[in-house]
């Protein structure tokens, strides 16, 4: 006799028959590739004069950015570059990156954002992982990227983007208004030939060897861009800061999201509070994205710089799960602050912590202890949970239990570039694995306890480092706070803090030590404290690898 399981099998192997099987097969009628290209289309008929993009004095509409991006695809083509080809972009949020994330996928090609602090041998390395034909280099990037494309040691098509605000002498390459004018402003993009073909390569910040290359296609970018719009009830004509870079996840998708609602792109070629201020203001900005970096660096000035804002702006905060601290502090600003989470591997965010209505009848810490967890799944995609990697079962919803972070459905990466064994490894049981350790609440919700890596484990007993960073982040001196294992000879590894404290704040070891007594069991308390600047990456995110290493913990390595 077949099993329940069997039969299950071979029931979705051969459907029965229905009499809604029409006989008919997908056409042209009803049936349309997925992309985030169709936004910019309908975008440039339907407001074709609304302003698309703001940077220093320039100001274009959604037809003029529809006709760039037109003749981009067109020029591209014309030089040979189409499907299945890369061209890499290394620029900060300025408009001709932009421009690329709808001129390239036009032409057929792939778009591979770089990040902008990365040196010139890990560019030249994803310049040829990538298999790159072209380069769209921002004239403030010239230097770096020659050098890399010096290493590369092979025939490059460099296109230089003009930076007229930095009055820059050109550089060596084809200008980026020239290649324009190459192009057709009438070019018609027919689609995807298959919404599964790629449409970007986004490189992970590898610390222990090569970044691995993060597949991303045509309907994973559609799909997350439209969720997008329904976690952050994004209305028409946002006004959008670009804090959030656009190499990191693609902008998390919203460049395309701005697009889909004929919203206005705020250029921002560096990020600094006061800059970000005056743009909030002169704009009436109504959205931006970031790291809890960037959050706090608007806390810490907004005393100085941050008078006049009196319209409703939301945050978007991704990364490290925000400390209460911090979501505290936003709500004193009048910033309304949604809590997203992802990785590359899944186009940026892929689960939101979705507000309730009735926790706005609950105290501000209690409402930011909710606030900080990392929630539900995105609408578009299938799931979040968290489950035992071993046995790839659900752990009981009882806010706990750890296991491992885990996501299925369409906004999921295609796979890693020229690496099979690790795409299995990532997939493995039917789910992808994030390599984050967390709980799953009663309510459904999941909470990040820890990367796997960054559990202390001090005589047997596992400590977060998230929870001691949120006790840290609360102390009124801290800005920034890291907390990683150090080696003991009695108890194996206890916690170590490295602390950065706000400008003008005073606070010691002691004082630390003692602020963490009131607050955690003694085991958990840090055993040392060091303070200075934290190592961050270009998207803020601190880097623990380095911590790790200061502390000598045998885990250094780990990245």
């Amino acid at each position: 006799m077949l099993s329940s399981s069997a039969l299950a099998s071979d029931f979705h192997r051969k459907p029965m028959a229905s009499i809604y099987d029409l006989g008919l097969e997908k056409n042209d009628a009803n049936f349309v590739q997925l992309t985030p290209m169709t936004f910019l289309a309908r975008a440039a008929t339907v407001h074709p004069e609304r302003v698309a993009i703001i940077h220093g004095a320039l100001r274009q509409t959604w037809r003029e950015t529809y006709a760039r991006c037109r003749r981009l695809a067109s020029a591209l083509r014309k030089r040979g570059i189409g499907r299945g080809d890369t061209v890499a972009a290394l620029m900060p949020n300025v408009p001709a990156l932009i421009e690329a994330h709808f001129g390239v996928p036009m032409s057929g090609a792939v778009l591979n954002a770089l990040n902008t602090r990365f040196d010139a041998q890990s560019i030249a390395f994803m310049l040829a992982h990538g298999e790159a034909k072209a380069l769209l280099v921002d004239r403030e990037l010239a230097a770096v990227a020659s050098a890399a494309v010096d290493r590369l040691g092979r025939d490059i098509l460099v296109i230089d983007v003009d930076a007229p605000e930095l009055d820059l002498p050109p550089a060596p390459g084809l200008g980026y208004e020239t290649l324009l004018a190459e192009g057709d402003p009438a070019f018609v993009y027919a689609g995807p030939d298959d919404e599964w073909d790629a449409i970007c390569l986004n490189y992970t910040s590898g610390t222990t060897g090569d970044p691995k290359g993060v597949v991303y296609h045509h309907r994973g970018a559609f799909l997350n861009a439209t969720s997008n719009i329904l976690e952050w009830d994004l209305p028409k004509h946002p006004v959008y800061l670009w804090t959030l870079p656009l190499f990191h996840c693609n902008g998390w998708c919203f460049a395309w999201t701005v697009a889909a609602r004929a919203g206005t792109n705020v250029c921002l070629r560096k990020v600094d509070a006061p800059t970000c201020f005056d743009l909030i203001r002169e704009h009436r900005v109504t959205h931006y994205c970031g790291a809890p970096i960037v959050h706090s660096m608007l806390i810490a000035a907004a005393a100085a710089h941050g008078q006049g804002v009196s319209h409703r702006v939301s945050g978007m905060v991704a990364g490290a799960a925000p400390p209460a601290a911090m979501i505290e502090a936003m709500e004193q600003l009048g910033i309304d602050l949604t809590h997203v989470y992802g990785l590359t591997e899944v186009y940026g965010p892929a689960a939101v912590c979705e507000k309730h209505e009735s926790w706005d009848a609950l105290p501000i810490s209690e409402r930011a202890r909710l606030n900080a967890r990392q929630g539900a799944r995105y609408h578009l995609q299938e799931a979040i949970t968290v489950l035992d990697p071993a046995t790839m079962q659900p752990v009981p919803a009882d806010g706990e239990t750890m296991g491992e972070v885990m996501f299925r459905g369409n906004i999921t990466m295609k796979g890693y570039l020229k690496n099979p064994t690790a795409t299995r490894a990532a997939f493995s049981g039917g789910w992808f694995h994030t390599g984050d350790l967390g709980v799953l609440s009663p309510d459904g919700y999941v909470k990040i306890k820890d990367r796997s890596k960054d559990i202390i484990i001090s005589g047997g007993e596992n400590i977060s480092s998230i929870e001691v960073e949120d006790v840290l982040y609360r102390h009124p001196a801290v800005v920034g706070a890291a907390v990683v294992a150090q080696p003991d000879p009695k108890w194996g590894e206890t916690p170590c803090a490295f602390i950065e404290l706000r400008p003008g704040a005073q606070a010691t070891a002691e004082d630390i030590i003692a602020f963490c007594k009131e607050r955690l069991s003694g085991f958990k308390v840090p055993r040392a404290v060091v303070f200075g600047p934290l190592p961050r990456t270009s998207t803020g995110k601190i880097q623990k690898f380095e911590l790790r290493a200061r502390a000598g913990s045998s885990r250094a390595i780990d990245g």
